[in-house]
């Protein structure tokens, strides 16, 4: 009887090794992982009825995985999040390839289950008007209101991620000449963003209030510690809200901090800066990451709509009224 390969040791190989030792993933992804193969595990004990300390890499194959994966779209996760929980498992099957050679047969299988397509909506994003009523509703006679403040413009200026903003220490931001805020995004990937005159502004005003805590988080809760994703998403809910009032447009856009960074990116795209720019100044992978946002705005479209001859119209020859546009054309 062949003897079977214990999942358990080449799993915690996975995390220790492959994860944080080579490939040096950010805590965001160890946690994305790390969660799809509890659901995983849990999944396994209750099918095969074998602790997930015993359970071996011949018995996670094709099947079970896709029966995983369907139960969780019968519990309500999007598409979207399935295809996340699937990526998270071929990365560990690849690393399993190297390891165990001898399952290569098993583990093909499980590599050529594909992500599900689906419908890809509109990105939301924050037109001028809204941004300033939403800018205008912390309440800057208080702390937290001009954090708030500088949190908000910061994240509509630069387009950080979430975790990029949280991350942000004192140090991380120069005011001076070249003002720029200073990233580790995606892949450890470093970068620079620079910085408007009025963030500028609104940075040193706050950079001159004491410090909280021990830390030099740039944005930090009362105590002085890193804010957390949801106290940030929290924020921005409530300042949408009130900024609702001033603004009506806004009652209807649930905008998240993801929202802020995809209106920094519109804005940036509107103003003509190239595709190639954008996707460096947001730390995307590719240039095509940034085609959604050619997609998103309606406004561009109709410019490109009015540059066109309509159907049944007939196009005419363009002719200068006046005599110094004559001229300039005939040179």
């Amino acid at each position: 009887m062949t003897r079977q390969t214990s999942l358990a040791p080449l799993l915690e190989r996975f995390f220790t090794q492959r994860l944080l030792q080579q490939r040096q993933a950010s805590p965001h992804t160890i946690a994305s992982y790390r969660d799809t193969f509890r659901l995983l595990l849990k999944f396994a004990h209750l099918r095969l009825h074998t602790p997930p300390a015993r359970l071996s890499l011949e018995a996670v194959d094709a099947p079970l995985i896709g029966a995983f994966l369907d139960q969780l779209e019968t519990r309500g996760l999007s598409v979207r999040s399935r295809n996340l929980r699937l990526t998270a498992i071929h990365s560990f099957f690849r690393y399993a390839a190297f390891e165990t050679p001898t399952h290569a047969a098993q583990i093909q299988r499980i590599l050529a289950m594909l992500s599900k397509r689906f419908t890809r909506r509109q990105i939301a994003f924050l037109i001028r008007p809204e941004v300033h009523a939403l800018l205008a509703a912390p309440d800057q006679r208080t702390w937290f209101g001009r954090r708030d403040h500088a949190l908000l413009l910061v994240a509509v200026q630069t387009g950080l991620r979430l975790s990029e903003l949280t991350a942000l220490t004192r140090n991380d931001v120069v005011v001076g000449t070249g003002a720029h805020v200073r990233v580790i995004g995606k892949g450890r990937k470093e970068r620079c963003t620079p910085l408007a005159r009025p963030t500028i502004a609104v940075l040193k005003a706050w950079l001159r209030e004491p410090p909280r805590g021990v830390g030099q988080v740039l944005f930090p809760t009362h105590r002085g510690t890193r804010l957390s994703a949801d106290a940030v998403e929290y924020l921005v809910a409530k300042h949408r809200t009130a900024a609702a009032k001033i603004c009506p447009s806004l009652q209807h856009k649930g905008i998240t901090t993801h929202g802020l960074r995809h209106t920094s990116a519109m804005d940036l795209l509107q103003a003509g800066v190239d595709r190639s720019v954008i996707a460096l100044w947001l730390g995307h992978e590719s240039v095509d990451t940034t085609q959604i946002y050619l997609e998103a705005t309606l406004a561009m479209k109709e410019r490109a709509l009015a540059m066109t001859a309509p159907l049944n119209g007939r196009r005419s020859r363009y002719r200068p009224g006046d005599e110094l546009l004559r001229f300039l054309n005939s040179l």
